[in-house]
């Protein structure tokens, strides 16, 4: 192994969020997805245009990323994918897919307030891509579910009877076309659980939704109706 001989007076240096090191790192178990992690912030902090994303493409003519993922598996693209899956289901990063013309290309934002900001953008058609054509998650809406159970089970994840009980409880708080859009939300960001889906209702009921909605109490059947329920603390401040 070639030794180091140490980093140069004057370094240039890439910021990384104080989370990565108190949240992701300790969590991360694979060395492919710990270097695709850093590669990708180091590559989007250097990044000018608005938003700052990365493709597939760029990261495989990346020298020092392929090269660190050799040997790591099957094939370099392939490591590479693999990692990038799990720093997505990990929710370090936010994933796109795109058509270029020419096939498609898998596109990376960071999660942060601003990949946040801009995925919901793309989402809305607020935000194109130049040579780009995003095509959004997959969402199973309210006229493919029978119900909310069924909602979940093709959007989240596997129902349990604790998850059951949340969900009648929230189905019996919002309106039906809210509980859809907080659903459709939580696919977007990749944030597929029951409270990330909580906490969107919940800021609903506080502050309105962005269509200009505003409702204190969508159900409400009596002033307490929030904050007497069994999970009431969802919406109490």
């Amino acid at each position: 192994m070639k030794r180091f001989e140490g980093f140069p007076g004057r370094s240039e240096f890439t910021p990384l969020p104080n989370a990565f090191f108190s949240d992701v790192l300790p969590r991360i178990t694979d060395i492919s997805e710990l270097k695709v992690s850093l590669y990708m912030m180091a590559m989007l902090y250097r990044k000018k245009d608005y938003p700052r994303f990365v493709t597939f493409s760029e990261l495989l003519k990346n020298t020092g990323l392929v090269n660190g993922l050799k040997g790591l598996g099957e094939s370099t693209e392939a490591t590479l994918r693999d990692a990038l899956k799990m720093s997505t289901d990990r929710g370090t990063l936010l994933h796109l897919s795109a058509d270029n013309g020419e096939g498609t290309e898998d596109i990376y934002f960071l999660n942060n307030d601003a990949g946040r900001q801009a995925v919901a953008k793309i989402g809305s058609g607020e935000l194109k891509l130049t040579g780009l054509k995003v095509k959004l998650p997959e969402f199973a809406g309210p006229e493919e579910a029978s119900d909310i159970f069924v909602l979940y089970e093709q959007n989240i994840g596997m129902l349990t009877p604790m998850i059951a009980e949340e969900l009648k409880e929230i189905e019996k708080l919002y309106p039906g076309n809210w509980i859809a859009a907080a659903f459709k939300e939580a696919v977007l960001y990749n944030k597929r659980n029951i409270r990330y889906i909580s906490k969107i209702l919940e800021n609903w009921v506080a502050e309105g939704r962005s269509d200009g909605t505003h409702q204190r109490h969508p159900k409400k059947t009596d002033s307490d109706r929030f904050i007497k329920g069994k999970y009431g603390h969802m919406v109490q401040h």
